[in-house]
C-alpha cells in the first residue's frame, strides 16, 4: 500500500472518529427548553403561528442548538444574542439555536453542492464554497433584518418625538404621552412602536425612566436614538422641561435625516458607475462578438 493510500485511510478514520466523539458529546447534552417566555418567547409564538413550516423546523433547531451551543465560546454567544436583539428578537431565536441553524444550513449546502458537482463536475472547491455560504447565510439574514429594523426606527423616530412633545405640551406626563403615541399609531408591528411598548412595559415593572431609555439605546444603537435618550435623560437630571427638549430633538432629528438623505443621493451616482460599466461592456461584447466570429469564419 502506498503512502498516499495510507494518508487517505488515516484521514477518513480521523474524520469518523471525530464525528463519533462529537456525536457522543452532543448526545449527552440536555434538551433545551422551548423559550416561550418574555418578548422573545412572544416573537417565537408569532413565528410558529404563521404556519410557514417554521413549526416543523423549530424543535430540530432547539435540539441541535442545545448540542452545538456548548462548543461555542460564551463571548460569541453574547455577541450573537445582542445581534438578535437588534433584529427585534428575530423569529424568537436564541444564540445557540442560530448556531444550530448555521450548522444545519451548512449541511444542506454541502449536500446541494455535492449533488450539483456530480452533474456539472466543477470540483471539490465548489462544494466547499456552497457549504460555506450555507453556514453564513443565517448570519447574513440576521444582519439584514437588524439593519432594516434600525433603519425603520430611525425613519419613524422624528414624527414619534413630535407626538410625544405634543402630548406633553397638552398636559400629559411622559408615560402618558408615550402610551398615546403607541395607541394612536395603528401599526403595533412597527419596530419603533414595539420599542416604545417595551418602554411602557419597563415602567410597569418599576424601572425608572433612565433605565428604560438606556435599554432602548442598547436595543437600537443608532446615533438618532442615542441622542434622543441622552437628551431626555439630561433634561430629567437637570430639571429642564422635557416637552421643550423633545421639540428641539425632533427638529434636530429631521435635519439629520435630511442630511443623510442628501448624502445617500450623492453616493447613488457614484454607486451607479460600476453597474453602468458592466452594462457597457456587455453591450460591447454583444456588438463586437458577432463581428469577430464572422471575420474568423471568412479568414478560414
Amino acid at each position: 500500500m502506498s503512502t498516499l493510500s495510507l494518508l487517505r485511510s488515516g484521514l477518513v478514520a480521523a474524520v469518523f472518529v471525530s464525528l463519533f466523539v462529537f456525536g457522543a458529546l452532543a448526545g449527552a447534552a440536555p434538551m433545551p427548553p422551548g423559550g416561550r417566555t418574555g418578548i422573545r418567547g412572544l416573537k417565537r409564538q408569532r413565528a410558529l403561528a404563521k404556519g410557514n413550516g417554521w413549526a416543523n423546523v423549530e424543535p430540530a433547531l432547539r435540539w441541535l442548538g442545545g448540542r452545538v451551543g456548548r462548543f461555542v465560546s460564551p463571548q460569541l454567544l453574547r455577541s450573537i444574542d445582542r445581534q438578535i436583539s437588534m433584529a427585534g428578537d428575530y423569529l424568537g431565536l436564541y444564540a445557540e439555536e442560530l448556531v444550530g441553524l448555521s450548522v444545519l444550513t451548512a449541511i444542506v449546502g454541502l449536500v446541494a453542492g455535492g449533488l450539483a458537482n456530480a452533474v456539472v463536475k466543477i470540483g471539490p472547491m465548489f462544494v466547499v464554497g456552497v457549504g460555506a455560504f450555507g453556514a453564513v447565510a443565517p448570519f447574513m439574514m440576521l444582519s439584514s433584518a437588524a439593519s432594516d429594523r434600525l433603519k425603520a426606527i430611525a425613519r419613524r423616530l422624528p414624527p414619534a418625538i413630535d407626538l410625544l412633545a405634543l402630548g406633553m405640551g397638552a398636559g400629559l406626563d411622559f408615560p402618558g404621552a408615550l402610551r398615546q403615541t403607541v395607541e394612536r399609531s395603528g401599526t403595533p408591528d412597527d419596530p419603533l412602536i414595539e420599542e416604545l411598548s417595551l418602554i411602557l412595559v419597563s415602567f410597569s415593572l418599576g424601572r425608572t425612566r433612565r433605565e428604560a431609555l438606556e435599554e432602548l439605546a442598547e436595543r437600537a444603537p443608532i446615533p438618532m436614538v442615542q441622542e434622543f435618550v441622552g437628551a431626555v435623560v439630561q433634561a430629567e437630571l437637570r430639571g429642564n422641561p422635557v416637552a421643550d427638549v423633545l421639540q428641539i430633538q425632533a427638529e434636530v432629528s429631521r435635519q439629520k435625516r435630511s442630511i443623510l438623505g442628501e448624502e445617500a443621493a450623492a453616493k447613488a451616482g457614484v454607486s451607479m458607475i460600476g453597474p453602468l460599466v458592466l452594462l457597457f461592456v456587455a453591450i460591447l461584447i454583444l456588438i463586437v462578438a458577432p463581428m469577430v466570429i464572422k471575420l474568423s469564419q471568412q479568414s478560414v
